[in-house]
């Protein structure tokens, strides 16, 4: 009786309106130094030309055209809905989640599937490039012994809960019966904190592999319509909850309230009044917790600090300063 072949890592990549991009980041898994793996791409009705794109390139790579799946969907049904069904067709022992508009460093899926088989760990995670237009810095990741520690970092904000750094067992996935929230895409990377709280062992590769591409600082400031709105707030009402029901120590509430002020953060960088408002109108319970989150850099502390205190004009300022300047010409 011949038993099917179990892949190291299930690749998923949603693709939808990458046509720019993706001919580079499937380049770059294709040229992945591990061998076993499978590659699931799944067409979100894509309106370019991504597809063809993507075809043109696996062509190219003859050798990986068994470890290729395409699916699509019949209509647009959004990214977390992409992601699960790439979850659904994965037979992996690891999945990892890839954007098909970021690309890779050539020994990344190794590096982490090492750090993983090593220490028998259900959860890894590693350093990362953030690339503006041509210039590009390392991003370090902290490291953390148990799943516990690590999920009290995430919260405090020292480390991202992106989904696109990290190898998580598939097994952790199937026991928890997580899923990512379809219909809510504001946030849906936040399903990571969820499936931390699960994991039995956690890794960290200190090196950064996976380069995530900003075409534009405008990203940092970008204006969130009502639909985001209300989405961002499902997402985080839903993980604070769970929270609370999978974690019973005395840390859990004051890192619950860290997690909403790191939430809400991203409205103090336009500039913008009505912005500003909405940072005080989220999560006012939170801000007494500000200056004890230490994992935070003090300038960060201080700018929520005067937010809170209707101290506005600071926060203009810290915008025109960081955002206009630094990343505005800077990173250019």
């Amino acid at each position: 009786m011949e038993y099917e072949r179990i892949p190291k890592v299930s690749v998923i990549a949603p693709v939808y309106g990458v046509e720019l991009f993706i001919g580079r980041a499937v380049e770059s898994m294709m040229e992945q130094t591990l061998d076993d793996v499978e590659f699931i791409f799944v067409d979100d009705c894509t309106p370019d030309n991504s597809i063809n794109v993507l075809r043109e390139v696996i062509s190219r790579y003859s050798e990986r055209s068994h470890q290729i799946t395409i699916l699509r969907h019949d209509v647009n049904r959004g990214l977390p809905a992409a992601r699960n069904t790439g979850l659904k067709a994965a037979r992996g022992e690891y999945i990892f989640h890839w954007d098909s508009d970021d690309y890779a460093e050539k020994d990344m899926l190794e590096c982490l599937y090492n750090e993983a088989k090593k220490n028998g760990s259900d959860y890894v995670w590693c350093d990362w490039f953030l690339t503006f237009g041509s210039n590009s810095r390392i991003i370090c990741q902290p490291s953390a012994t148990t799943s516990r520690e690590a999920l009290s970092i995430v919260l405090a904000g020292g480390m991202k809960y992106n989904v696109w750094n990290k190898l998580v067992a598939r097994s952790l996935y199937i026991d928890s019966k997580i899923r990512f929230p379809e219909g809510y895409s504001m946030g849906e990377d936040m399903t990571m904190i969820k499936l931390l709280t699960q994991a039995k062992s956690v890794g960290h590769v200190v090196k950064p592999l996976y380069h995530y591409i900003r075409t534009n600082s405008s990203a940092m400031t970008q204006i969130y319509s009502s639909s985001h709105l209300q989405q961002l707030l499902k997402n985080t009402t839903d993980v604070c909850n769970f929270l609370h029901n999978q974690i019973v120590d005395n840390s859990i509430e004051r890192e619950i309230n860290w997690f909403k002020l790191n939430v809400k953060l991203p409205f103090l960088f336009s500039g913008r009044l009505p912005d500003m408002l909405l940072w005080q109108q989220w999560f006012p319970e939170s801000n007494c917790y500000i200056m004890s989150n230490h994992m935070q850099a003090l300038r960060t502390r201080i700018l929520q600090w005067t937010a809170a205190h209707n101290l506005l004009f600071v926060n203009r300022t810290y915008n025109t300063l960081v955002f206009k300047f630094i990343y505005g010409i800077i990173y250019k």
